[in-house]
């Protein structure tokens, strides 16, 4: 195993939570990944320094109903079994949104003060924890454009629940000492400014965090959220930077869908994976643009593609996916990869023939 610098600890907006510039992130926990390799990751992660875990109630990912929640059970047991290791970790779980086709999740089409504290209940027991550092809306109940959708449809907005009575639910965990700090998921500009507005007019939590996709495919955050997030002090969880496997270089030689393909990487896998964002064919030959700029400056693929995440000013902390210890370490080691000038303006000259394939 390589070894690696300590992380610096990392404030996110303006709570009282340091954490490392890598977040682990579980959604791959009871599906690719069996309970006993999840815990040895979770064992190595810490073991190497990492201080910060990322779930959610609808985890594993993708979803089923037979998963739904199992993540965060198998974090509790690793929990358990090991005594003290709660107090050295900051905790980030979600609570899910509307249904968008998972009513194991959430019925109906609001996301209510009493679904919020429902879930926060079920999660507090699954992960075998008395309080959630981070508690996350995993997507806005309102309709916006997310998971690949480009355009907001002021038509199909069907909000039930206003972002004051969200607040105001968060607001009672947080008294109650269920939560420490929340955030916010997959949210867009207005969303951020809205929630920020609200808890300082009405003294509720203010958000601390945004957990966006952010990477070499999927820039859409540089177009307005990271000013916004910026001027808001509001941080930015990075996830997907390897877009889902796109920007390992692993599928350089077949697509996803072709039988040279490794079939049991997620985007293999899962058909409902492929038709969103990552499935997209300019998304495939985008990666590989960016891959190959990666090899002629002496990278691997992995190394440039996390390591613009990792030194950008934009990303508080960066979640990666792993399925083996092999994984991780890699992910970990390329903390130490510095991005010169000059590669970070040929990253730019892509994006701009490229735009945001993934977004």
């Amino acid at each position: 195993m390589n070894e690696i610098a300590a992380f610096p600890l990392v404030q996110l907006g303006q709570s009282d939570l340091r954490v490392t510039p890598i977040c682990l992130g579980t959604m791959t926990f009871g599906e690719q990944v069996d309970e006993p390799t999840a815990h040895a990751i979770l064992d190595r992660a810490v073991e190497r320094g990492v201080n910060f875990l990322d779930t959610a109630e609808m985890y594993a990912v993708p979803a089923r109903r037979e998963t739904c929640g199992a993540t965060e059970t198998i974090i509790g047991r690793w929990l358990t079994a090991r005594p003290g290791m709660r107090q050295r970790l900051v905790l980030a779980t979600k609570v899910a949104g509307p249904s968008r086709g998972m009513p194991w999740v959430r019925n109906g089409l609001g996301m209510t003060a009493a679904d919020i504290a429902a879930s926060c209940e079920g999660s507090l027991r699954r992960l075998r924890t008395d309080v959630i550092d981070l508690y996350q809306i995993h997507w806005p109940e309102r309709h916006v454009p997310a998971f690949g959708q480009l355009y907001y449809d002021p038509a199909k907005e069907k909000s039930e629940t206003p972002i004051h009575e969200q607040l105001q639910a968060l607001g009672r965990l947080v008294r109650a000492g269920k939560v420490r700090h929340i955030g916010l998921s997959n949210e867009t500009p207005w969303g951020v400014h809205e929630f920020v507005r609200l808890a300082e007019q009405h003294g509720l939590p203010r958000v601390a965090t945004v957990q966006n996709p952010y990477g070499l495919l999927n820039r859409s955050w540089d177009n307005a959220l990271d000013e916004t997030c910026h001027r808001l002090g509001v941080s930015l969880l990075a996830y997907s930077p390897l877009g889902f496997g796109l920007l390992t270089g692993k599928y350089d030689q077949h697509a996803p869908t072709d039988r040279g393909a490794q079939q049991d990487a997620r985007i293999a896998r899962f058909e409902s994976v492929r038709k969103q964002r990552w499935g997209r064919p300019e998304a495939l030959a985008g990666a590989r643009r960016y891959n190959q700029l990666a090899r002629d400056h002496g990278l691997t693929p992995t190394q440039l593609a996390l390591a613009f995440c990792y030194r950008s000013w934009r990303v508080a902390s960066t979640i990666i996916g792993v399925t083996t210890l092999a994984q991780l370490d890699e992910n970990l080691d390329a903390w130490s990869v510095q991005l010169v000038p000059e590669l970070l303006a040929e990253i730019d000259a892509i994006r701009w023939q490229w735009r945001d394939p993934a977004q």
